[in-house]
């Protein structure tokens, strides 16, 4: 055919389109994908046939019963009449409380700790290095154990150890003071969280728009309006209380404040603590990970170390920090289904109980493995963000 012939050249098939090299890949593809696929359909068809020959029933609609099982630490208010996914529910909320508790306090820990390790004071970097090195050798589920066993060792209720005022421990748990929060106070902390963001907002603008004489605006009178001035007019509007309740021994046990339970309160320090021990050396390697020079810079112009560490290290740092930090996360809130073993009743526990009474084992097992990966998902999606934020712009 010349180059003068109008007509379009002929079309190639998409097999013949193809070399060798991308037919034999394609042939392997499609029986990998071929196998996987059998492997799921043996599968199902053997659960149903199996279901069937026990006389299961598969399906949710086990979901709407009544529970009948028993909670006794719940974040949400919870009676055993209640159906089986408001226990769920409950089990979540309790997921919850331990996971995003202990991440806040885990990274403040660890951070805490790995700046420790590269102190100058031998005995503080020393006993840093010691609390990294042995919690890290040491199973989380021993520790686990250990905490709890230590939780139950300690006095009764009338002989509680009263470290502060108002603050006791027994073996009946932490037993803290506490405003009672209901609608009112929501309203407020509602009101106070939207000014923080209103003011990270203008903040970032009044950074990137300084006034005509090139001195930059003070952010400091936006941060006490919006985050202290507004909430207090509300809550002056709304007649808010915000009186202290002071827990009191009645009998037995103790009556008002906050109460964190034995099982959760062991289950909350052992991940903090195992949790922050991976973190320090975290945090260590990425303060270290920044080029010496910009630490020489910083003591020619006289800066205090902590400023330093604050204002130049670690937000440099924070690029090598984050990526693994994320996983440090993900393996907090998975680890947090440990708390069977010590019989706090988190959504794993929830769904084990709800499997033994019903029999619905794979929808169970479905809800448990739902639950997780939505809020590992949710975690790493954050991260990511935050991630990409913080990371140099290229040019």
């Amino acid at each position: 055919m010349t180059s003068d012939d109008p007509r379009p050249p002929p079309r190639r098939s998409f097999f013949g389109a193809l070399g060798p090299n991308e037919l034999k890949g394609l042939f392997w593809q499609v029986l990998v994908v071929g196998i996987a696929l059998a492997v799921i359909v043996f599968l199902w068809s053997n659960t149903v046939t199996n279901l069937s020959a026990r006389r299961i029933t598969t399906g949710f609609a086990f979901l709407g019963r009544e529970a009948g099982m028993p909670i006794a630490d719940s974040l949400l208010a919870y009676n055993p009449k209640d159906s089986y996914l408001w226990a769920f529910a409950v089990g979540v909320a309790n997921t919850l409380r331990v996971a995003l508790i202990g991440i806040v306090l885990a990274t403040i820990l660890g951070t805490l700790i790995g700046i420790s390790r590269l102190s100058a004071n031998w005995l503080l970097s020393r006993l840093a290095a010691v609390y990294v090195e042995v919690l890290r050798d040491i199973p989380l589920l021993l520790q686990l154990l250990f905490w709890y066993v230590l939780m139950q060792a300690l006095p009764a209720a009338r002989a509680a150890w009263r470290p502060v005022e108002g603050v006791f421990l027994s073996n009946r748990g932490l037993i803290l003071p506490a405003v009672p929060i209901g609608a009112p106070q929501l309203w407020v902390l509602g009101t106070a969280v939207l000014g923080f963001i209103a003011f990270l907002a203008i903040r970032r603008w009044l950074v990137a728009h300084p006034i005509r004489e090139g001195k930059p605006r003070p952010a400091w009178p936006f941060a006490v309006g919006l985050i202290v001035v507004l909430p207090a007019a509300v809550s002056f509007l709304l007649g808010v209380s915000w009186t202290i309740e002071w827990p009191q021994l009645r009998g037995f046990n103790f009556v008002g404040g906050l109460t964190l339970a034995p099982e959760y309160f062991a289950l909350l320090i052992a991940l903090v603590t195992y949790t922050s021990a991976f973190i320090a050396e975290i945090v260590r390697s990425g303060i270290q990970s920044v080029p010496h020079g910009q630490w020489d810079a910083a003591r020619a112009l006289g800066l205090r170390r902590s400023f330093m560490l604050r204002q130049i290290i670690l937000p440099q740092a924070l690029r090598v920090i984050v990526p693994p930090m994320t996983s440090q996360y993900l393996n907090l809130t998975k680890n947090s289904s440990l708390a069977v073993a010590i019989g706090y009743q988190d959504v794993v526990s929830v769904a084990n109980t709800t499997l033994n009474q019903t029999g619905q084992a794979i929808e169970a097992i479905s809800l448990i493995m739902a639950v997780f990966l939505t809020i590992s998902l949710g975690i790493s999606f954050f991260m990511n963000w935050y991630n990409a934020r913080i990371a140099l712009a290229e040019r």
